[in-house]
Protein backbone atom coordinates (compact mmCIF):
# COMPACT_ATOMS: atom_id res chain seq x y z
CA UNK A 1 0.00 0.00 0.00
CA UNK A 2 1.17 3.95 -0.84
CA UNK A 3 0.71 5.35 2.80
CA UNK A 4 -1.67 7.71 0.74
CA UNK A 5 -5.37 8.66 1.34
CA UNK A 6 -7.19 5.57 -0.07
CA UNK A 7 -4.92 3.36 -0.20
CA UNK A 8 -3.82 2.79 3.53
CA UNK A 9 -3.53 -1.14 4.39
CA UNK A 10 -5.51 -1.77 8.30
CA UNK A 11 -2.25 -1.40 10.23
CA UNK A 12 -1.51 2.01 8.21
CA UNK A 13 -4.67 3.40 9.59
CA UNK A 14 -4.32 2.08 12.61
CA UNK A 15 -1.32 3.27 12.75
CA UNK A 16 -2.68 7.03 11.40
CA UNK A 17 -5.64 7.22 13.58
CA UNK A 18 -2.31 6.64 17.11
CA UNK A 19 -0.80 9.04 15.47
CA UNK A 20 -3.66 12.32 15.26
CA UNK A 21 -4.59 11.06 18.77
CA UNK A 22 -0.91 12.06 19.49
CA UNK A 23 -0.30 15.12 17.85
CA UNK A 24 -3.97 16.70 19.07
CA UNK A 25 -2.54 19.23 21.19
CA UNK A 26 -0.61 20.86 18.06
CA UNK A 27 -3.12 20.09 15.00
CA UNK A 28 -4.32 23.74 15.62
CA UNK A 29 -0.60 24.99 15.18
CA UNK A 30 -0.04 23.09 11.99
CA UNK A 31 0.05 24.60 8.53
CA UNK A 32 -2.54 21.61 7.75
CA UNK A 33 -4.78 18.99 9.95
CA UNK A 34 -6.33 17.09 7.41
CA UNK A 35 -5.30 13.23 6.77
CA UNK A 36 -2.77 13.64 3.48
CA UNK A 37 -0.75 16.50 5.55
CA UNK A 38 -0.64 14.14 8.65
CA UNK A 39 0.32 10.65 6.51
CA UNK A 40 3.37 12.45 4.63
CA UNK A 41 5.18 12.60 8.44
CA UNK A 42 4.31 8.73 8.88
CA UNK A 43 5.22 8.14 5.34
CA UNK A 44 8.71 10.20 6.04
CA UNK A 45 9.37 7.65 8.79
CA UNK A 46 7.95 4.25 7.42
CA UNK A 47 4.80 4.75 9.63
CA UNK A 48 6.72 4.68 12.72
CA UNK A 49 4.63 6.65 14.86
CA UNK A 50 6.94 7.68 17.45
CA UNK A 51 9.52 9.21 14.89
CA UNK A 52 6.74 10.72 12.89
CA UNK A 53 5.42 12.84 16.41
CA UNK A 54 9.15 14.14 17.19
CA UNK A 55 9.56 15.15 13.67
CA UNK A 56 6.56 16.90 13.65
CA UNK A 57 6.99 17.97 16.99
CA UNK A 58 10.16 19.56 16.22
CA UNK A 59 8.80 21.43 12.59
CA UNK A 60 6.81 23.08 14.75
CA UNK A 61 9.32 24.92 16.94
CA UNK A 62 11.32 25.66 13.34
CA UNK A 63 7.70 27.38 12.15
CA UNK A 64 7.84 29.42 15.38
CA UNK A 65 11.43 30.11 14.74
CA UNK A 66 11.62 30.99 11.26
CA UNK A 67 7.78 32.44 11.55
CA UNK A 68 7.20 30.58 8.76
CA UNK A 69 2.94 31.56 9.02
CA UNK A 70 3.95 35.18 8.04
CA UNK A 71 7.07 34.99 5.84
CA UNK A 72 5.50 35.45 2.91
CA UNK A 73 3.81 38.77 4.00
CA UNK A 74 6.44 39.84 6.90
CA UNK A 75 9.20 39.63 5.10
CA UNK A 76 11.51 40.40 1.80
CA UNK A 77 14.65 38.76 0.54
CA UNK A 78 17.47 41.31 0.35
CA UNK A 79 17.96 43.07 -2.98
CA UNK A 80 20.51 40.57 -4.79
CA UNK A 81 19.08 37.84 -3.75
CA UNK A 82 15.55 38.92 -5.57
CA UNK A 83 17.64 40.15 -8.33
CA UNK A 84 20.41 37.62 -8.99
CA UNK A 85 18.99 34.30 -8.03
CA UNK A 86 17.95 32.17 -10.62
CA UNK A 87 14.80 30.18 -11.06
CA UNK A 88 11.12 30.37 -10.16
CA UNK A 89 7.30 28.92 -10.33
CA UNK A 90 6.20 28.28 -13.95
CA UNK A 91 3.13 26.69 -14.93
CA UNK A 92 1.31 23.23 -13.29
CA UNK A 93 2.07 19.58 -14.89
CA UNK A 94 -0.43 17.77 -16.26
CA UNK A 95 -1.65 16.66 -12.94
CA UNK A 96 -2.07 20.19 -11.75
CA UNK A 97 1.02 20.62 -9.28
CA UNK A 98 3.16 23.50 -9.62
CA UNK A 99 6.40 23.41 -11.45
CA UNK A 100 9.51 25.23 -10.02
CA UNK A 101 11.98 25.89 -12.50
CA UNK A 102 15.99 25.98 -11.48
CA UNK A 103 18.53 27.22 -13.43
CA UNK A 104 22.01 26.48 -12.40
CA UNK A 105 24.39 28.03 -15.02
CA UNK A 106 23.34 31.49 -14.55
CA UNK A 107 24.07 31.49 -10.60
CA UNK A 108 27.24 33.15 -9.28
CA UNK A 109 27.48 31.48 -5.72
CA UNK A 110 30.26 33.45 -4.77
CA UNK A 111 28.92 36.50 -5.62
CA UNK A 112 25.70 36.28 -4.20
CA UNK A 113 27.42 34.49 -0.85
CA UNK A 114 29.47 37.64 -0.50
CA UNK A 115 26.60 40.10 -0.65
CA UNK A 116 23.90 38.27 1.42
CA UNK A 117 24.38 35.95 4.66
CA UNK A 118 23.77 31.92 4.93
CA UNK A 119 20.62 32.89 6.83
CA UNK A 120 19.01 34.78 4.14
CA UNK A 121 19.42 32.00 1.76
CA UNK A 122 17.78 29.86 3.86
CA UNK A 123 14.81 32.30 4.88
CA UNK A 124 14.73 33.06 1.30
CA UNK A 125 14.34 28.71 0.41
CA UNK A 126 11.77 28.61 3.21
CA UNK A 127 9.53 31.34 1.95
CA UNK A 128 9.43 30.39 -1.54
CA UNK A 129 8.92 27.09 -0.16
CA UNK A 130 5.72 28.13 2.00
CA UNK A 131 4.79 30.30 -1.28
CA UNK A 132 4.63 26.44 -3.45
CA UNK A 133 2.74 25.00 -0.47
CA UNK A 134 0.48 27.81 -0.59
CA UNK A 135 0.12 27.72 -4.56
CA UNK A 136 -1.22 23.51 -3.91
CA UNK A 137 -3.58 24.34 -1.33
CA UNK A 138 -4.76 26.60 -4.07
CA UNK A 139 -4.92 23.73 -6.53
CA UNK A 140 -6.12 21.34 -4.50
CA UNK A 141 -9.46 23.72 -4.04
CA UNK A 142 -9.67 24.83 -7.49
CA UNK A 143 -9.37 21.36 -8.49
CA UNK A 144 -11.16 19.29 -6.11
CA UNK A 145 -8.52 16.91 -5.25
CA UNK A 146 -5.62 16.48 -3.14
CA UNK A 147 -2.27 18.43 -4.02
CA UNK A 148 0.58 18.49 -2.07
CA UNK A 149 4.21 18.13 -4.17
CA UNK A 150 5.58 20.03 -6.93
CA UNK A 151 7.38 19.29 -10.26
CA UNK A 152 11.12 20.55 -10.17
CA UNK A 153 12.65 20.64 -13.23
CA UNK A 154 17.18 21.38 -12.47
CA UNK A 155 18.36 22.93 -15.67
CA UNK A 156 22.07 22.00 -15.40
CA UNK A 157 23.79 23.94 -18.32
CA UNK A 158 26.42 25.88 -17.77
CA UNK A 159 27.14 23.65 -14.25
CA UNK A 160 30.73 24.17 -13.46
CA UNK A 161 33.11 24.40 -10.91
CA UNK A 162 32.30 27.91 -10.06
CA UNK A 163 29.22 25.81 -8.79
CA UNK A 164 30.91 23.81 -6.11
CA UNK A 165 32.78 26.40 -4.42
CA UNK A 166 32.96 24.92 -0.58
CA UNK A 167 30.83 27.42 1.64
CA UNK A 168 28.20 27.76 -1.77
CA UNK A 169 28.33 23.67 -1.05
CA UNK A 170 27.49 24.06 2.66
CA UNK A 171 25.35 26.66 2.45
CA UNK A 172 23.39 24.19 -0.21
CA UNK A 173 23.73 21.06 1.77
CA UNK A 174 21.92 22.76 4.75
CA UNK A 175 18.96 24.12 2.89
CA UNK A 176 18.89 20.65 1.68
CA UNK A 177 18.64 19.18 5.09
CA UNK A 178 15.92 21.62 5.92
CA UNK A 179 13.88 20.50 3.47
CA UNK A 180 13.97 16.77 4.10
CA UNK A 181 13.41 17.82 8.09
CA UNK A 182 10.46 20.06 7.47
CA UNK A 183 9.39 19.53 4.14
CA UNK A 184 9.03 16.03 3.80
CA UNK A 185 7.19 14.33 0.60
CA UNK A 186 6.91 18.14 -1.12
CA UNK A 187 8.68 16.82 -4.37
CA UNK A 188 6.58 14.78 -6.23
CA UNK A 189 9.30 14.42 -9.13
CA UNK A 190 12.60 16.19 -10.16
CA UNK A 191 13.63 16.21 -13.54
CA UNK A 192 17.49 16.81 -14.39
CA UNK A 193 18.11 18.29 -18.01
CA UNK A 194 21.21 18.97 -19.70
CA UNK A 195 23.22 17.75 -17.52
CA UNK A 196 27.36 17.99 -18.09
CA UNK A 197 29.54 15.72 -18.10
CA UNK A 198 30.84 17.85 -14.57
CA UNK A 199 27.34 16.86 -13.06
CA UNK A 200 28.33 12.87 -11.20
CA UNK A 201 31.48 15.42 -9.49
CA UNK A 202 28.23 18.01 -8.56
CA UNK A 203 26.08 15.08 -7.33
CA UNK A 204 28.01 13.31 -5.14
CA UNK A 205 29.36 16.10 -2.99
CA UNK A 206 25.16 16.78 -2.37
CA UNK A 207 23.94 13.33 -2.32
CA UNK A 208 24.78 12.47 1.07
CA UNK A 209 21.95 15.46 2.20
CA UNK A 210 19.09 13.63 0.48
CA UNK A 211 17.15 10.96 1.62
CA UNK A 212 16.77 7.88 -0.17
CA UNK A 213 13.81 8.66 -0.92
CA UNK A 214 14.44 12.09 -2.22
CA UNK A 215 16.66 10.35 -4.75
CA UNK A 216 14.38 8.05 -5.68
CA UNK A 217 12.53 10.98 -7.60
CA UNK A 218 15.53 12.36 -9.37
CA UNK A 219 15.44 11.33 -13.14
CA UNK A 220 18.32 12.13 -15.54
CA UNK A 221 17.11 12.68 -18.98
CA UNK A 222 18.75 12.67 -22.19
CA UNK A 223 18.37 14.39 -25.04
CA UNK A 224 14.88 13.59 -25.74
CA UNK A 225 14.23 15.75 -22.53
CA UNK A 226 11.68 17.89 -24.26
CA UNK A 227 9.74 15.01 -25.38
CA UNK A 228 9.81 13.69 -21.98
CA UNK A 229 8.80 17.06 -20.18
CA UNK A 230 6.00 17.17 -22.92
CA UNK A 231 4.22 14.15 -21.56
CA UNK A 232 4.47 15.19 -17.83
CA UNK A 233 3.80 18.98 -18.50
CA UNK A 234 1.35 20.52 -20.89
CA UNK A 235 2.98 22.50 -23.74
CA UNK A 236 0.81 25.52 -22.74
CA UNK A 237 1.78 25.39 -19.34
CA UNK A 238 5.94 25.06 -20.86
CA UNK A 239 8.22 27.80 -21.49
CA UNK A 240 9.40 27.75 -25.40
CA UNK A 241 12.24 27.59 -24.58
CA UNK A 242 11.61 24.18 -22.72
CA UNK A 243 10.12 23.09 -25.90
CA UNK A 244 6.58 24.38 -25.11
CA UNK A 245 4.71 26.98 -26.09
CA UNK A 246 4.24 29.41 -23.47
CA UNK A 247 5.41 32.89 -23.26
CA UNK A 248 5.15 35.81 -21.37
CA UNK A 249 3.30 38.61 -22.01
CA UNK A 250 5.45 40.49 -24.42
CA UNK A 251 6.38 36.96 -25.90
CA UNK A 252 9.72 36.53 -23.80
CA UNK A 253 9.88 32.41 -24.65
CA UNK A 254 11.84 32.14 -21.37
CA UNK A 255 9.62 33.74 -19.33
CA UNK A 256 11.51 35.70 -17.13
CA UNK A 257 8.75 37.55 -15.52
CA UNK A 258 7.97 34.00 -13.51
CA UNK A 259 12.28 32.51 -13.73
CA UNK A 260 14.59 34.74 -12.92
CA UNK A 261 17.80 34.14 -14.80
CA UNK A 262 19.88 35.63 -12.52
CA UNK A 263 23.59 36.44 -13.65
CA UNK A 264 27.15 37.65 -12.08
CA UNK A 265 26.62 40.13 -8.99
CA UNK A 266 28.11 43.27 -9.28
CA UNK A 267 30.60 44.02 -7.02
CA UNK A 268 28.92 47.26 -5.58
CA UNK A 269 26.43 44.38 -3.71
CA UNK A 270 29.35 42.97 -1.52
CA UNK A 271 29.01 43.47 1.93
CA UNK A 272 32.60 43.43 3.16
CA UNK A 273 33.46 46.27 0.74
CA UNK A 274 30.67 48.21 1.85
CA UNK A 275 30.23 47.45 5.72
CA UNK A 276 32.80 48.97 7.86
CA UNK A 277 32.17 47.96 11.61
CA UNK A 278 34.07 49.46 14.96
CA UNK A 279 34.45 46.08 16.72
CA UNK A 280 35.09 46.79 20.76
CA UNK A 281 36.96 43.17 21.02
CA UNK A 282 38.62 40.11 19.32
CA UNK A 283 39.15 36.49 20.89
CA UNK A 284 40.23 33.37 19.45
CA UNK A 285 38.37 30.47 20.07
CA UNK A 286 40.26 27.51 20.36
CA UNK A 287 39.42 24.73 18.24
CA UNK A 288 36.90 22.18 19.64
CA UNK A 289 35.62 24.83 22.33
CA UNK A 290 33.11 27.50 22.38
CA UNK A 291 33.33 31.40 24.21
CA UNK A 292 30.28 32.79 26.04
CA UNK A 293 29.28 36.57 26.82
CA UNK A 294 26.71 37.16 29.17
CA UNK A 295 24.15 39.95 30.19
CA UNK A 296 22.20 40.44 32.57
CA UNK A 297 18.79 42.46 31.10
CA UNK A 298 16.44 43.83 33.66
CA UNK A 299 14.11 45.78 31.86
CA UNK A 300 11.58 43.60 29.70
CA UNK A 301 11.26 44.70 25.70
CA UNK A 302 15.40 45.45 25.71
CA UNK A 303 16.72 45.00 22.42
CA UNK A 304 19.61 42.86 22.45
CA UNK A 305 21.92 43.78 19.81
CA UNK A 306 25.09 41.80 18.12
CA UNK A 307 27.59 42.05 15.15
CA UNK A 308 30.73 40.00 14.61
CA UNK A 309 32.84 38.52 12.12
CA UNK A 310 35.47 35.79 12.04
CA UNK A 311 38.40 35.35 10.52
CA UNK A 312 38.77 32.74 7.99
CA UNK A 313 36.16 29.91 8.10
CA UNK A 314 32.86 30.31 9.67
CA UNK A 315 31.45 29.82 13.11
CA UNK A 316 28.69 28.96 15.59
CA UNK A 317 26.36 31.21 17.00
CA UNK A 318 23.46 31.02 19.32
CA UNK A 319 21.30 33.01 22.08
CA UNK A 320 20.26 31.19 25.42
CA UNK A 321 18.44 32.47 28.36
CA UNK A 322 19.42 31.22 31.80
CA UNK A 323 16.86 29.48 33.48
CA UNK A 324 18.42 29.57 37.15
CA UNK A 325 20.40 31.76 39.28
CA UNK A 326 23.94 31.77 40.14
CA UNK A 327 26.21 29.10 39.61
CA UNK A 328 27.27 27.06 35.95
CA UNK A 329 24.87 25.82 33.83
CA UNK A 330 24.82 23.79 31.01
CA UNK A 331 23.99 25.30 27.60
CA UNK A 332 21.48 22.06 27.67
CA UNK A 333 19.33 23.35 30.50
CA UNK A 334 18.79 26.81 29.23
CA UNK A 335 16.06 28.11 27.14
CA UNK A 336 17.35 28.34 23.32
CA UNK A 337 16.19 31.96 22.41
CA UNK A 338 18.10 31.49 19.19
CA UNK A 339 19.03 28.26 17.45
CA UNK A 340 22.65 28.00 17.40
CA UNK A 341 23.93 27.63 13.49
CA UNK A 342 26.88 28.34 11.97
CA UNK A 343 27.31 31.55 10.49
CA UNK A 344 29.67 32.42 7.49
CA UNK A 345 30.63 35.99 9.18
CA UNK A 346 34.01 35.42 7.26
CA UNK A 347 32.46 35.90 4.14
CA UNK A 348 29.44 38.33 5.55
CA UNK A 349 29.48 40.25 8.99
CA UNK A 350 26.75 39.49 10.85
CA UNK A 351 24.80 42.58 12.34
CA UNK A 352 21.14 41.16 14.01
CA UNK A 353 19.41 41.69 17.03
CA UNK A 354 16.32 40.54 19.21
CA UNK A 355 13.47 41.80 21.58
CA UNK A 356 13.92 40.55 25.24
CA UNK A 357 10.54 39.21 26.29
CA UNK A 358 11.46 39.07 29.31
CA UNK A 359 14.41 39.81 32.30
CA UNK A 360 17.06 37.25 32.80
CA UNK A 361 20.71 36.50 32.17
CA UNK A 362 20.94 36.14 27.83
CA UNK A 363 24.16 33.97 26.93
CA UNK A 364 25.36 34.98 23.54
CA UNK A 365 27.18 31.62 22.26
CA UNK A 366 30.08 31.52 19.95
CA UNK A 367 30.58 27.52 18.70
CA UNK A 368 33.98 26.24 17.42
CA UNK A 369 33.01 22.70 18.90
CA UNK A 370 32.46 21.35 15.66
CA UNK A 371 36.35 22.18 14.89
CA UNK A 372 38.80 19.91 15.32
CA UNK A 373 41.57 21.75 13.33
CA UNK A 374 41.24 25.17 13.42
CA UNK A 375 41.35 27.81 15.87
CA UNK A 376 38.49 31.25 15.00
CA UNK A 377 39.37 34.51 15.48
CA UNK A 378 36.15 36.65 16.31
CA UNK A 379 35.68 39.96 15.85
CA UNK A 380 32.26 40.86 18.07
CA UNK A 381 30.69 44.45 19.26
CA UNK A 382 27.63 43.86 21.43
CA UNK A 383 25.09 46.54 22.94
CA UNK A 384 21.74 46.59 25.03
CA UNK A 385 19.17 49.17 24.03
CA UNK A 386 16.75 49.65 26.79
CA UNK A 387 13.07 50.04 25.95
CA UNK A 388 11.76 53.51 24.80
CA UNK A 389 10.07 54.16 28.06
CA UNK A 390 12.79 52.25 30.47
CA UNK A 391 16.60 52.90 31.64
CA UNK A 392 19.43 51.10 30.59
CA UNK A 393 18.83 47.97 33.04
CA UNK A 394 21.42 45.70 32.22
CA UNK A 395 24.73 44.63 33.35
CA UNK A 396 27.47 42.75 30.79
CA UNK A 397 28.39 39.82 33.17
CA UNK A 398 32.02 39.49 31.39
CA UNK A 399 33.38 36.58 29.17
CA UNK A 400 33.71 32.85 29.95
CA UNK A 401 34.97 29.83 27.93
CA UNK A 402 33.73 26.42 27.98
CA UNK A 403 36.23 23.82 26.28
Amino acid sequence: MSGRVGDLSPKQAEILTEFRGRVQDILPDLPAQHDHYLLRWLRARSFNVQKAEAMIRKHLEFRRQVKADTIISDWKPPEVIEKYVSGGMCGYDREGSPVWYDVIGPLDPKGLMLSATKQDFMKTKIRHTEMLRRECRRQSEKLGKNIEAITLIYDCEGLGLKHMWKPAIEAYGEILTMFEENYPEGLKRVFLIKAPKIFPMAYNLVKHFLCEETRCKIIILGDNWQEVLRKHIDPAQLPVVYGGTLTDPDGDPRCRTMINCGGTVPRSYYVQDSVKVQYERSVTISRGSVFQLEYDITAPSSLLRWQFASDGADIGFGVYRRTREGGAQKVADMLQVLPSERYNAHLVPEDRSLTCPEPGVYVLRFDNSYSFLQSKRVSYKVEVVPPPDGQMQSRGRGDSRLQ
